[in-house]
């Protein structure tokens, strides 16, 4: 299943740092989403941004991550010839990240 049929993100940007929040729609579904949305898959999945550190925040009683993601505005709103200078599409290319629940 795709993620964004378990969760929903939002964005955010402070210069060249772009955050992402993905918090489960349902309870259940966090366990899923806290095992299979590491830092490391996160970097390899929005790569052709080539962010240069990925850190993860997880927020349990929100049933959320919050992902802080360096280098992935090419220099920031104001310096960057990017279609997409907020970062704002990177919650959408997130919840297409495929996740597989335990059988």
């Amino acid at each position: 299943m795709k993620l964004h049929d378990i969760a929903h993100a939002r964005t955010g940007d402070k210069g060249d740092i772009s955050n992402i929040s993905l918090i489960a729609y349902d309870p259940a579904h966090w366990p899923l989403i806290r095992d299979h949305v590491t830092p490391r898959r996160v970097a390899a999945y929005i790569g052709s941004i080539a962010p240069e550190n990925v850190t993860r925040y997880e927020l349990p009683q929100l049933h959320a991550l919050n992902f802080v993601i360096q280098g992935a505005l090419t220099g920031g709103v104001t310096r960057s010839l990017a279609l997409d200078a907020h970062g704002k599409c990177l919650a959408s290319v997130l919840l297409e990240m495929e996740v597989t629940p335990k059988k």
